[in-house]
């Protein structure tokens, strides 16, 4: 599977539910064994099938900073994007790292809206208790068309 927004997550974008500049939007890693790749028509964290989150030392959710949005008329689109994120000495999981999740954070799992699964640049990999920093894809996070 390769990068996507979750349909959910689209709709509450689109019904003005999610302000990407201002509201609480962070990341968290999932390792192989996770379905976050496959279950796009997700809508909370808690309902991704198999979660698999990273478990390896020095491992947490981190807000997203600099979060920002633009219009990128030769495509067509409008993109978010934000800073890239480090992990400082992430620790080997007991899985390797498969993907990344962003997601708007409300009080916990069960409320927190799943945005976009991202599996480009640099993953799969495996933690080996050196720093980790996930870029953003060139063209953002999530991409509207």
């Amino acid at each position: 599977m390769a990068n996507f927004a979750y349909t959910f997550g689209k709709l509450q974008i689109m019904n003005g539910a999610i302000d990407l500049s201002s509201d609480d939007i962070r990341i968290m890693l999932v390792m192989t064994n996770s379905t976050a790749d496959t279950d796009q028509d997700t809508n909370f964290i808690d309902q991704i099938g198999t979660l698999d989150e990273m478990d390896g030392a020095n491992y947490v959710r981190k807000a997203l900073a600099s979060e920002a949005t633009a219009v990128d008329n030769p495509n067509n689109r409008a993109e978010f994007t934000s800073d890239p994120v480090t992990w400082a000495a992430l620790g080997a999981g007991t899985r390797n790292v498969l993907g990344a999740v962003i997601f708007k954070f409300v009080t916990n799992d069960a409320d927190s809206i799943l945005l976009a699964y991202i599996d480009t640049g640099g993953f799969p990999f495996a933690a080996t208790g050196a720093d980790v920093t996930i870029t953003p894809p060139a063209e953002g996070w999530i991409q509207i068309t």
